[in-house]
């Protein structure tokens, strides 16, 4: 049985900012769950087990070799695609980069990444939930 397609799925990210506040995307390749092409806040499948919170920070590390603090939560997102018959249930936290340098280290996940201007992203470019975030935190800190 597959989580998000045969039973509803927990995935989580992040809206993680760096000391230029700028805010760090990365586009979803082809061995993405979902939306593969788009651009969004990067994050994970949670574990048995695990917290939201931890899924999170391990990810970004697994992905990303980058270390991060979860400062709050945004908001969760009911990450329903039925084009491609998956339902997620999505909490999105903002983040705070604390170290590493930033690399791609699976490349057939999240191929390309960037930090920018949360005022310079098109959320047309973005996944289902990661244009919900932006949204959300545009509505809150605008």
């Amino acid at each position: 049985m597959k989580k998000g397609k045969d039973y509803i799925g927990v995935g989580t990210g992040a809206m993680v900012f760096n000391d230029n506040n700028e805010v760090f995307i990365a586009q979803r390749g082809p061995a993405s769950n979902n939306e593969a092409g788009f651009w969004d806040f990067p994050g994970g499948t949670v574990d048995f087990g695990e917290t939201c919170e931890a899924t999170v920070i391990r990810e970004l590390k697994e992905e990303f070799d980058m270390d991060i603090a979860i400062v709050e939560l945004l908001e969760v997102v009911n990450h329903i695609l039925p084009e491609e018959g998956q339902h997620w249930v999505s909490p999105t936290y903002i983040a705070k980069h604390v170290g590493g340098i930033p690399r791609v280290m699976e490349p057939e996940k999240c191929p390309v990444f960037k930090w920018v201007k949360v005022a310079d992203i098109n959320p047309k470019e973005l996944t289902q939930s990661s244009r919900s975030n932006y949204l959300k935190y545009m509505e809150r800190f605008g």
